[in-house]
């Protein structure tokens, strides 16, 4: 890896035409017939979708190939061997999504693969990219990832008949429909990756308020979902008085604005919500018996993250004591704060410095495939301004200005890692 501030690599050259249709015949698969898309893992418009990425890796001059959940790589062997850098995202979207969450990710790293090669020919090292077969839990809503926990070996036998779509049907069952072997999943686990660039859409508001085209991620939230039990004792609303009330409607919203204000005190990048509520019974004039809520609670500092999450514990057994309150905590979801690795960020930075965008740092507040990639390799990301800050919907929209930026970017960070 360098160690200076400088870039070896000369002036990218990308088309925005070709950009544009890769994104638009790419929307086409799961297309509602407006900007809408939903394409869920190993549905119908889910193949299509991969087979027509796979075609135009072939198309590109690379080695393409679908592994054994159906992730498409597309391979540029270095002449030196050794292993990899790759690029690449997810394919799946939400229900619906828009064009580009996942979508722009996988095609930024094919497009920079072929922009290498036809520009400068072999490179040294090797280069792929990806597009994970799944992300969204869009149809499995535990699939968590499906994609690339294969790859890093996080996928364990009983998961094929234990993750189950909203229909009803076992993944396993699934992957068997559109010719995939769920015995088959050892065979996607890499051990010959050396670095994993993922670019990706913002997802939120901070580039589109700096007015800047990309940022380079310096890291990926920690994220834990809670779902919290309050137990009290259900009485009359008028006749019970208020200082003999076990209250937890009165606990919930003490607790509620507690942890939201903590994370306002402790600033970006700092963020919580408290997202379902349940109140049994839930009616006019009666004090609850009850009340189960979730809680969302992210810092992309595994440090810090750890100290939110200690300190809203600590708050919530604090007022559930002091109000007589019984308090029950279940863990739903618990993912790690992911740094990135500081030479890929100076490598990101050096490309960009080189290709003339101007870039800030930012941590990711979504979870991201590189989360589960940062357990075989090092990791970084690069984001693209989103309009009005929108993902998860239809409306989510990057122009291809700032997207040929970042895959500028991306290509000149490549050359750097395997060229030089």
């Amino acid at each position: 890896m360098k160690t200076d501030n400088t870039s070896n690599a000369p002036m990218i050259e990308i088309d925005p035409q070709m950009v544009e249709r890769y994104i638009m015949d790419l929307a086409a698969f799961g297309s509602d017939g407006g900007t809408g898309v939903s394409r869920t893992v190993y549905s119908s418009e889910w193949v299509d979708a991969t087979a027509a990425y796979e075609a135009w890796c072939t198309e590109a001059g690379l080695e393409a190939r679908r592994d054994a959940v159906g992730n498409i790589w597309g391979r540029l062997e270095g002449s030196e061997g050794g292993k990899s850098i790759v690029s690449g995202s997810h394919i799946d979207s939400q229900t619906p999504g828009g064009r580009y969450d996942g979508a722009l990710g996988a095609l930024s790293g094919l497009i920079a693969l072929r922009v290498l090669r036809e520009q400068f020919g072999t490179p040294k090292r090797t280069l792929e990219c990806i597009a994970f077969c799944e992300e969204e839990s869009s149809r499995f809503p535990s699939a968590n990832f499906w994609g690339s926990r294969a790859i890093t070996g996080n996928i364990t036998p009983k998961d094929t008949e234990t993750v189950i779509g909203f229909d009803g049907v076992p993944i396993g069952d699934a992957m068997r429909a559109v010719g995939l072997d769920p015995a088959k999943i050892p065979e996607a686990e890499r051990d010959d990756i050396d670095a994993f660039i993922e670019l990706h859409i913002e997802q939120g508001p901070i580039l589109e308020h700096a007015d800047l085209p990309v940022a380079v991620v310096t890291g990926i939230t920690g994220i834990r979902h809670y779902e919290i039990t309050l137990t009290g004792t259900q009485n009359h609303a008028g006749a019970f008085p208020m200082d003999l009330r076990r209250d937890p409607m009165a606990g919930f919203a003490e607790m509620a604005t507690g942890l939201i204000d903590t994370a306002n005190r402790w600033g970006r990048p700092a963020v919580t919500t408290v997202g379902r509520v349940n109140v049994v019974p839930n009616a006019t004039a009666i004090i609850p018996d009850s009340v189960t809520f979730t809680l969302d609670t992210r810092h992309p500092d595994p440090e810090r993250c750890a100290e939110l999450h200690a300190t809203q514990e600590r708050l919530m057994r604090e007022v559930a004591e002091r109000r007589g309150l019984g308090i029950e905590f279940r863990v739903m979801i618990d993912h790690a704060a992911c740094p990135s690795a500081p030479d890929l960020v100076t490598a990101l930075d050096r490309a960009a410095k080189g290709q003339q965008v101007p870039v800030m740092h930012m941590a990711s507040g979504a979870g991201h495939d590189s989360q589960q990639m940062a357990k075989i390799t090092p990791i970084v990301m690069l984001f693209i301004r989103s309009k009005d800050g929108r993902s998860h919907t239809p409306d989510e929209f990057s122009s291809i200005s700032d997207i040929v930026d970042g895959i500028r970017v991306l290509a000149a960070a490549m050359y750097d890692l395997a060229y030089v």
